[in-house]
Parts: structure tokens; C-alpha cells; sequence
């Protein structure tokens, strides 16, 4: 019987090392000791290097090529991964629990399948029945698509070893699990040698490996900060369970942009893709109404249309509520305290609520200006013309507006979707030069936007 290697303790503060798991550890820091393996250093020699060749070699004579990149057939895919699964990469995907992660997953799969040659899918949580009867609710039965419910890593590497796919989805990674632990699956020692496994596995063979893992309860990525770091691509499912659309988001990519964002729709036939996402942001938008107006947040190349609602009401309390949803918290305080200040609005005995349309998290500062003129509107009473006039601006602290990236890119988008008029920073505006039949309206200061917005309504 071969003999089984020695686990130790390891704190994962001081790296004090420990036969048996300690509460405490000698330097005082509580719950910090993780089982680890305690390998012989023979072993780590017959392990197999992770590139054919171990040499070092000058910088200069190494030859770069292009990865060679497998087409998921999925556009909103390929975006957010960089045009493609490259061969030998390890991609994450996290989120919460039916957010349409295994959805995805599993098209991809048939896809590839069809496209390349043997898919191997191995399954922890639902067994091969229960994946048959999502692949025909989906249409994504391949005749190339192997399954199997597995959760011993080395079992699984017997399968790679005799199958040699050009792909593999595991699903997910906390209910792995190595023999040669005695800590249960879904532990930090069992995650990361598992992952460690996996990799090892991608890189010698040349397969890329779709990793899923689950999400703690705040909606980080559960498990060890190492598994992010030893994977190559990290995708994050947003969304909410009770709504149609997801979004795919990159946290970490090395083979492309972490910026890209992938629309999808989830029906009853799967996750279909969303070619126009700012026809679906402003699927609702009320023509004057108090308190709500359109701008675009460039997320990644792509420019989106959403809607930011804002509502001021008086508050009950000892102090004014500050709530927001979609952007910075501290970017609307920022706001909040120019309007106050620059612009006179009393906003000190007002709780003031704002919220983007959609679940979208916005980043930047292209939004300041909407968030702005959606609060003074609903505080002020004043109505805005939503379907025709948007905003994008940056409000500085000392209350003018400074222009954005990308700026000229935005307003096509808007000049796309049926918008007449845009408010935007007078330096940029002077600068632009707009061919499509969209009027610009400059305004050096938030007074003078504001000015400028309710004069025309």
C-alpha cells in the first residue's frame, strides 16, 4: 500500500509550522493555521515542468507569437475573455448561486465540441442525468461532449490522460478533492491543490480549463486569494436571479482587456447574447419625468445608454440618508457637497436616494453630471426631457466640468439611439467634431448646466 504523504499546519501569518491545528498560533493570530502537504523535495523533481522547455534564455531570442484562441461562438463571450479561449489557460467564473454560470458554461461547451473535438465535463454537484436534461432544454447536446460526476482530482487526470480533450469545464472547484489530504473538499488546502493540479494539467497539455467556483455570501470569490492568482483569466456573473439579463464582467484577463463587459438574456433556451445593450437599459424610459436622465458609461469599447434616477425626500431622522445604487457612494457625496456648496441646494435636512437603471455597477466619472441633474430636478420639482437629452461630465470639486474619455464615441451612441441634444463640458464640446444630427450644448460649470438643461425645458 503506497504510503500516504505527511500533512502539517502551516500559519498562514508567520509561517509557523505545527503537526496538529492550533486555534492559536505562537505569534497570537487566531484561526490561521491551514493544513498543508508536507512533500519530500525528490518528489518536486519528478514533477513535470509547466513549458517544454526549463533553460533559461535571453529575453531577446525568445520568438513571440499570437495564442492560439478557441471560438466559443459566443460574441459576448469572446469579448469579455479577449476573442477567444486561449489553449493552455485556466479562466475562473464565479457568482451566485443560479446565476446562469453552468448555463454558460455548458453552451460553450457544445460549441467547442462541435468545433474542435472531444469536450470533457466534470461535474461535482449534479449528476449526468440531471446535466443531459439541462443540455436538451438548452440545444446543446454535442455528439462530442463527454460528462462525468467526479470529485477525486487524481481520477479526474486519469480521465484527461486517456481522453486528451481539447477542453475541460470543472464544476466547480470546492468539491474537488485529493486523497492525500484529510481536510474535507471545498477547504483552503483542498482548493489549492486541486487548482495547483489543474493547472499543472492546462499548461503541460495545452487544454484550456473553465474553472467554476462559488461566491461566500458578500459575492467575493470563496476560498484562498492564491486560487485568483494562479489562474490566468477571472470572469465575474452579475446580476439579479429574478431579472432576465446578465452580465459577464473580466476581473483579471492576461491574454486581453479586464474592461469588456459581456449582455446576456437569460430565456427558457438558455443565455442568449444582447447585441444592443443600450436598447435594453432604456427600455423604460419615461419622457419628463422628475428626477431622472440619461447618460453613457463607456464599459470597455463599448459605450452604454442607462438611465440614473435620483430621489430627494425629506428625512425623519437626526441625519440625511445617502443611498446609492450602481455608483460610488463616495463619488455621491462628493456631488452631493458641490450641489450644496457651488450650487446652493439644500440637501443637509434631505435624504437623497440614487439608483442606475438595470443593476449596472458604473465606473468613472462620465455620470457625475446625470447624478447632479437628477437630483437637483427631483429635488427642485423640475421635470427632464429623458427621452431626447442626456448628460456625461466629470464635476470637479471646485464645481466646473471637465470632459472625458471617449467622450466623441458616447455621443454616437446617443446620436444612435434617438437622442437630440447633450450636455457636456464646453472644452470638450468645442473640440468635437459630431457629424451626426445630435445638437451639443457646452457648459463650463455645473451652475451653467443646470442653466442650461431646465431654460430649454
Amino acid at each position: 500500500m503506497a504510503k500516504k504523504n505527511k500533512t502539517v499546519f502551516v500559519c498562514q501569518s508567520c509561517g509557523y509550522e505545527s503537526p496538529r491545528w492550533m486555534g492559536q498560533c505562537t505569534c497570537g493570530t487566531w484561526n490561521s493555521m491551514v493544513e498543508e502537504i508536507e512533500e519530500k523535495g525528490q518528489a518536486y523533481k519528478k514533477s513535470p515542468t509547466l513549458t517544454s522547455s526549463s533553460k533559461p534564455q535571453f529575453l531577446k531570442d525568445i520568438q513571440s507569437s499570437t495564442y492560439d484562441r478557441l471560438d466559443t461562438r459566443i460574441g459576448e463571450l469572446n469579448r469579455v475573455l479577449g476573442g477567444g479561449l486561449v489553449k493552455g489557460s485556466l479562466t475562473l467564473i464565479s457568482g451566485e448561486p443560479g446565476i446562469g454560470k453552468s448555463t454558460l458554461i455548458l453552451q460553450a461547451s457544445s460549441t467547442i465540441g462541435d468545433q474542435y473535438g472531444t469536450v470533457l465535463y466534470v461535474s461535482g454537484e449534479e449528476s449526468e442525468e440531471q446535466i443531459k436534461m439541462r443540455a436538451e432544454r438548452l440545444h446543446a447536446v454535442s455528439d462530442h461532449l463527454m460528462v462525468v460526476s467526479e470529485t477525486n482530482i487524481d481520477v479526474i487526470e486519469n480521465y484527461i490522460d486517456e481522453l486528451n480533450p481539447v477542453f475541460i469545464i470543472i464544476d466547480s472547484i470546492q468539491t474537488l478533492f485529493k486523497p492525500d489530504l484529510t481536510s474535507a473538499p471545498g477547504s483552503v488546502s483542498q482548493v489549492r491543490e486541486c487548482a495547483n493540479n489543474l493547472m499543472r494539467i492546462g499548461k503541460t497539455k495545452d487544454i484550456p480549463i473553465f474553472i467554476v467556483a462559488h461566491v461566500t455570501k458578500t459575492g467575493e470569490l470563496a476560498g484562498p486569494r492564491i486560487l485568483e492568482h494562479l489562474v490566468d483569466t477571472v470572469l465575474h456573473f452579475t446580476g439579479e436571479r429574478s431579472a432576465e439579463f446578465r452580465m459577464v464582467r473580466a476581473v483579471k484577463n492576461r491574454f486581453g482587456t479586464t474592461s469588456e463587459v459581456g449582455v446576456f438574456e437569460m430565456k427558457e433556451e438558455g443565455l442568449v447574447e444582447v447585441g444592443n445593450p443600450s436598447a435594453i437599459f432604456l427600455e423604460g424610459l419615461t419622457p419628463n419625468v422628475e428626477g431622472a436622465i440619461a447618460i453613457c458609461s463607456l464599459e470597455g469599447t463599448r459605450p452604454l445608454l442607462v438611465e440614473i434616477q435620483a430621489l430627494v425626500a425629506p428625512t425623519n431622522l437626526g441625519f440625511a440618508r445617502r443611498t446609492a445604487i450602481g455608483i460610488d457612494l463616495n463619488r455621491l457625496n462628493l456631488i452631493i457637497a458641490v450641489l450644496e456648496k457651488k450650487v446652493g441646494l439644500p440637501l443637509t435636512n434631505q435624504d437623497v436616494y440614487v439608483n442606475v437603471v438595470g443593476g449596472l455597477k458604473l465606473e468613472g466619472t462620465s455620470s457625475d453630471l446625470g447624478v447632479a441633474l437628477a437630483i437637483y430636478s427631483s429635488m427642485r420639482g423640475l421635470p427632464i426631457p429623458t427621452t431626447t437629452t442626456m448628460a456625461i461630465g466629470e464635476i470637479s470639486l471646485t464645481g466646473e466640468l471637465r470632459p472625458v474619455s471617449n467622450g466623441e464615441k458616447m455621443i454616437k451612441e446617443a446620436a444612435k439611439m434617438g437622442f437630440e441634444k447633450c450636455i457636456l463640458p464646453g472644452k470638450s464640446g468645442r473640440k468635437l467634431q459630431i457629424s451626426d444630427p445630435i445638437q451639443l450644448q457646452g457648459a463650463d460649470s455645473l451652475m451653467d448646466a443646470i442653466k442650461l438643461l431646465f431654460r430649454s425645458v
